[in-house]
């Protein structure tokens, strides 16, 4: 074990690491400044047990009419060999595909397999390099695909829909998502998400070509989100360019490097362990944890609900602290480099002089205080 593998443990503690999955590599690129999910993330805490041990509800919980919902559409899609898949792809690429091959690689192994997805990784693998090299027929579907892709060092399983969809020599990444396409226009905030999950299987799927020593452009920018049609469960297929979201993540992912230099900012002997007694009950106090917490730097805006379990946590201590950033995105971005509401105030009621480069900020506000100062005496 590494020196790294073992301060990582350490912040761990007791429990057994999360592994990363695409979504969690996506939300990477969310919020790319906060330090303190890049350290969780790398050391595979789970935020949910910590957030749920300090008293927070879970803002990332998906009803399970919703989970069940993207099961039957993905089931539909995916029926009879990937039959319904096929035509959406021939006209989403404008391709002509005489045969189709199809191959389900969650059909190998068994249950009292071990290593269950190191097992269809190796089938993957071997289904994609054959193809890749022309030593048998590609397969136009392949189903319940895993692939590998290196995060700080370590191998991360990845699994798609349906990946490596193949021909003349150029793969590409189909992924099916319960989100409704509406009159031709999906959900911008959803499509974006799935694309840049949908990067990380790109990467990876390159990463397993280049380490053979194929050239990694032959997987394609271009991503297939399969999708409901309208209020329906007909499916409907639209390939997107997805090179904004592989470069991006492709740089996140490098930022992990930083890792040592973050964790020798932590103090020695600081973990996130809750301490879980014979029974299974968590024993840390919780004021420990808060203190343990703190010893890293968070990043929070209001968009961290949406993507991080921590993120409740982290704005009580931002509001504690008076942070502009609690106040939303928009905000933060006006008022620049004022961290704190504090300070704005004190700028707007002439109790603080303006430095040069807040000057101008400080005039808006107090334009924005004798506004609100007049509405509130004509109100009156």
């Amino acid at each position: 074990m590494s020196s790294l593998d073992a301060r990582l443990g350490a912040l761990r503690g007791t429990a057994p690491p999360l592994p990363h999955n695409a979504r969690t590599l996506a939300a990477l690129t969310a919020n790319p400044s906060c330090e303190r999910r890049l350290v969780m993330d790398a050391a595979g805490i789970d935020k949910d047990a910590l957030a749920a041990h300090l008293g927070h509800r879970r803002p990332l919980q998906k009803s399970q009419l919703a989970l069940d919902h993207g099961l039957a559409f993905e089931r539909k899609v995916t029926r009879q060999g990937g039959t319904p898949l096929v035509p959406l792809l021939r006209h989403a690429l404008g391709l002509t595909l005489p045969e189709v091959s199809y191959a389900d690689v969650n059909s190998v192994g068994s249950d009292h397999d071990t290593s269950p997805l190191r097992i269809r990784h190796t089938r993957t693998r071997h289904l994609i390099l054959s193809a890749a090299h022309r030593k048998s027929a590609p397969h136009t579907l392949l189903d319940h695909p895993v692939l590998r892709l290196t995060v700080a060092g370590h191998q991360v399983y990845l699994e798609p829909d349906v990946v490596a969809f193949q021909h003349n020599g150029k793969f590409h990444i189909v992924e099916i998502k319960s989100f409704p396409v509406i009159h031709g226009q999906a959900d911008p905030a959803k499509a974006a998400a799935a694309l840049t999950q949908a990067a990380a299987y790109v990467l990876a799927l390159r990463e397993l070509l280049e380490d053979d020593g194929l050239p990694p452009e032959h997987v394609s920018d271009t991503v297939v989100l399969v999708n409901p049609r309208n209020f329906s469960l007909h499916p409907t297929a639209t390939p997107h360019n997805a090179r904004t979201q592989i470069k991006t993540l492709s740089r996140h992912l490098d930022r992990l490097h930083r890792l040592p230099e973050l964790l020798d900012q932590i103090p020695p002997h600081t973990t996130f362990d809750l301490a879980p007694g014979p029974d299974n009950k968590q024993t840390r106090p919780r004021g420990d944890l808060v203190a343990a917490l703190a010893t890293t730097r968070p990043h929070y805006t209001p968009g961290c609900r949406h993507h991080c379990d921590l993120a409740l946590h982290c704005r009580t201590e931002a509001r504690n602290q008076g942070s502009i950033k609690t106040l939303g995105t928009a905000v933060g971005e006006d008022l620049a480099e004022i961290d704190t509401i504090a300070t704005a105030l004190a700028l707007t009621d002439e109790q603080l002089h303006p430095s040069r480069e807040h000057r101008d900020i400080t005039q808006a506000l107090r334009h924005a205080h004798r506004i609100h100062a007049d509405l509130d005496t004509g109100r009156a």
